[in-house]
């Protein structure tokens, strides 16, 4: 695996919320900067030297209401 891809959400309570694709990795922080210091730490824990992948990528979704 050279890649992970995260899907990034905002947590109902605050902060951010990443979860892998693919590997069972859920992670979460306060701020975006934290949340990336919290990601590249989780997957640096899920995977050995040898498999761990060189690339992270967040792919940073926003959920919002409009009134019709």
């Amino acid at each position: 695996m050279t890649e992970i891809h995260f899907i990034v959400e905002e947590a109902p309570e605050g902060g951010f919320m990443a979860r892998a694709v693919g590997a069972d990795i859920l992670t979460e922080a306060d701020d975006l900067p934290g949340l990336h210091t919290q990601v590249r730490d989780a997957v640096r824990c899920h995977f050995d030297d040898d498999k761990r992948p060189s690339v992270i990528r967040l792919h940073i979704t926003r959920e919002e209401s409009l009134a019709a």
